[in-house]
């Protein structure tokens, strides 16, 4: 019968918790709508929990968009593309990566296009590991990592295992060993070790010296390794843009014939389009491609529109590529080293991670808070009650806890006491986040 509270969902479903990335907007939204409902005057929220980039997109994207070229989509005829996505479409994603790499490195690649890096993601897990409900062939990860590898893996039923970095008391987070990854592989076998040279959530660079030692580990351990390079060019210290697509015979001698490199690409981040929901997996095995096609079949096609909006950046040089997202690592590296510096200010015993890489840093309040404190609770104080009047107006703040994006089996999730912050909503808003942050947290330890 409808309604009955003793209907039984799938295990899946009934031990679901909402995403960290998402938790706090929805806890806000039944808030605003309690205000709306009640007359009460609005709070405004800014939301640095998840990085729905607020920047314009490119404009040829945003042109295309409005004057699309394509005389079938024009008029009415919406038919199924083919699975991989258009010639087009996936030539982009290739061009972009090739515009970031020396004159002398040119690698044979495949493209598949996907519902965003996280169709990616999922692609490579059903390629990669072992099968549903077994320890076999876990994807090996680098604690913490983005949430939703975790996400993927536990919805696939597929295993993941984790190596641990430490957030030092400077905000530094230390690369893993490559004698602690050895050790990981050897123990459990891994179908393929996940990287994050752009890190997400830490804002952590990795240097290409430790890509080609990973690398390396892989081919000599006859695994694949996934660089998810959604922020490919958004780093903030001098040197080359890292890559997996950099590493050579000449760094790793027998990469190039080994065909183990995958690559996960996004249009969400460095061309301000997250919800185009354009992304590729790309690889230089082509008969991964053919696999992941086929897998992809179920879903029939990628959305003919939104390939036709991402065609347009198909024309574009290696030079203007690179003008592009060069501009917005400008004005990212001023505005994280903003709130970097006015975060410490404020809150002088927070460790705050050190912003080299992507748009999103770690505050760990382990040092200013008491061994009962759980993050979480923060976040839904913020979202469910606090505010701070700053000129007259009311505002909150929405920020990530950080438990999701440990992989964590036993023993205390160091998340418990970390946030995310994602550098995404207009700078004027974003220059009062450490303020907002400062007092929203001062009220909260107060009232516990």
């Amino acid at each position: 019968m409808f309604g009955n509270p003793d209907r039984k969902f799938s295990n899946f479903f009934n031990n679901l918790k909402p995403s960290g990335l998402r938790l706090a907007q929805t806890i806000f939204d039944k808030r605003a709508r309690d205000d709306l409902k009640n007359n009460r005057e609005p709070i405004e929220a800014i939301n640095v929990a998840i990085g729905s980039v607020s920047l314009k997109t490119h404009p040829r994207l945003l042109e295309r968009y409005l004057n699309p070229l394509n005389k079938e989509l024009k008029s009415g005829i919406w038919r199924y593309a083919e699975t991989p996505g258009t010639d087009k479409a996936n030539a982009v994603f290739i061009k972009i990566i090739k515009a970031f790499l020396p004159e002398d490195v040119n690698p044979k690649l495949y493209s598949i296009i996907q519902d965003g890096g996280s169709g990616a993601m999922k692609t490579a897990v059903l390629g990669l590991c072992g099968d549903a409900g077994k320890d076999e062939k876990p994807l090996l990860v680098m604690n913490p990592t983005y949430t939703n590898y975790k996400a993927v893996t536990d919805e696939l039923a597929r295993k993941i295992v984790s190596v641990e970095r430490a957030l030092d008391r400077e905000g530094n987070f230390n690369d893993v060993a490559i004698e602690e990854i050895e050790k990981a592989v050897k123990k459990f076998r891994p179908g393929a070790l996940l990287i994050i040279p752009y890190d997400n959530p830490s804002g952590k660079l990795m240097r290409q010296k430790t890509i080609n030692e990973y690398a390396r580990i892989c081919l000599e351990n006859d695994m694949f390794i996934i660089s998810d390079e959604a922020y490919r060019g958004l780093y903030y210290i001098d040197g080359e843009p890292p890559s997996i697509w950099r590493v050579t015979n000449k760094d790793v001698p027998g990469i190039e014939e080994a065909k183990i490199r995958i690559s996960i690409e996004s249009l969400s981040k460095t061309f301000n389009a997250c919800g185009l929901r354009m992304g590729a997996l790309v690889t230089d095995n082509g008969d991964f491609i053919k696999k992941a096609s086929a897998a992809n079949m179920t879903l029939l096609c990628p959305s003919i529109i939104d390939m036709h909006i991402a065609e347009a950046l198909y024309d574009e040089s290696y030079e203007e590529i690179r003008k592009w997202i060069g501009d917005l690592r400008i004005y990212y590296k001023k505005l994280l080293e903003y709130m970097y510096e006015n975060l410490k200010k404020r809150l002088p015993d927070a460790i705050v991670s050190k912003p080299e890489a992507s748009i999103y840093f770690v505050v760990d309040l382990r040092n200013m808070v008491d061994k009962d404190f759980n993050a979480e609770d923060f976040v839904m104080y913020c979202a469910k009650e606090g505010e701070v009047n700053i000129n007259g107006k009311r505002y909150t703040l929405l920020v990530s806890p950080m438990w999701g994006f440990y992989n964590v089996l036993e023993g205390k999730n160091p998340g418990n006491t970390q946030v995310r912050i994602a550098c995404v909503e207009p700078e004027e808003k974003m220059k009062l986040v450490p303020e907002l942050f400062e007092k929203l947290l001062n009220d909260y330890l107060g009232n516990r």
